[in-house]
């Protein structure tokens, strides 16, 4: 059986590996540190995968490499694109797909009513640059033959095990108990959240698809976006409780945001001054996957939250 590997055990990693298990494929799960939670019938391999040699052997014999791979705000200019070198040159190695977990950042302000894949790259943030950086060198690597890769998009996360978000723990556990919950920017605006499992299901779709789906950038199932405002009332509605809010209307520590993470998201708070809607109707052509209605999401990440609480 073909060899998945998913680098990276944050929400987005372990989420996958989940989708991977559910479809019955082979896995292994590699991180800098220890998985404690990995399930049963996951081979896990212990692994700083910035190193090119440790990477080529933590990836061996794989037929698809996943990378979710994150390092802290602070760190990303500096870290991101000497890693992705380095998984860039596993796959190689290896002759697998590379399937990337992205980001919106590379489109800076370009066109927030509806960004679509097809949205000028116009990021002016340091960290925007450095993604649009290295997805550039990601689909260069398709196109001269190093390497087959693909890469998946998504808006800010929310789900299951989703806890450093603008749709994370500053919220639910609030909302669950008649706490104001930490809200940034302009809430009435609308705003994409995509829901956490869906990006697993679509990544391992890529990860699985032909050929000719590879070599470009993929939009994953995301709701058309509403505004925070929306989601509060959503949330209201599923469990009884008033929302009540407190509103960052600048990038200034709170909660688990500390000083310096909140110094480093300064340059991308534009994303809550700003309408923010990605527009994912090419996946959803191509793969027929439509996203996890809003109301539904919410209520499977309420309920996450209540087992933790």
């Amino acid at each position: 059986m073909s060899l998945h590997v998913v680098l990276g055990a944050g929400p987005a990693g372990t989420t996958i590996v989940r989708e991977l298990l559910a479809r019955g494929l082979r896995v292994r799960h590699v991180n800098r540190g220890p998985i404690p939670d990995a399930p049963a019938e996951v081979e896990v391999v212990e692994a700083d995968v910035s190193d090119p040699a440790r990477a080529i052997a933590a990836t061996e014999g794989a037929a698809v490499v996943y990378h979710a791979v994150n390092v802290p705000y602070h760190q990303q200019v500096e870290l991101m694109p000497g890693i992705g070198e380095s998984v860039l040159a596993a796959v190689s190695h290896h002759g697998a797909r590379l399937v990337v977990l992205d980001t919106l950042y590379p489109y800076g302000e370009a066109d927030g009513v509806a960004i679509t894949e097809n949205t000028p790259w116009a990021a002016t943030s340091r960290k925007g640059r450095m993604r649009a950086a290295l997805d550039r060198a990601y689909l260069d690597a398709h196109r001269t033959g190093r390497a087959e890769v693909v890469l998946g998009r998504s808006a800010d996360f929310y789900g299951p095990r989703v806890l450093l978000s603008t749709l994370g723990a500053t919220f639910f556990p609030a909302a669950l108990t008649g706490e104001p919950v930490l809200a940034f920017g302009d809430t009435s605006l609308p705003h994409s959240y995509t829901y956490l499992p869906d990006v697993a299901q679509a990544l391992v779709d890529l990860g699985t698809a032909p050929s000719d789906a590879t070599g470009r950038v993929w939009h994953v199932p995301t709701v058309p976006a509403v505004s925070t405002d929306q989601v509060h009332a959503v949330v209201e509605e599923l469990t009884g409780i008033p929302v009540t809010k407190e509103v960052l209307t600048e990038p200034v520590p709170a909660g688990p945001f500390d000083a310096r993470f909140m110094a480093e998201y300064a340059e991308l708070f534009y994303q809550h001054r700003i309408p923010q809607n990605m527009v994912s109707t090419a996946f959803e052509t191509r793969f027929g996957r439509r996203p996890t209605p809003l109301r539904e999401g919410l209520r499977a990440t309420l309920d996450w939250y209540r087992t933790r609480l």
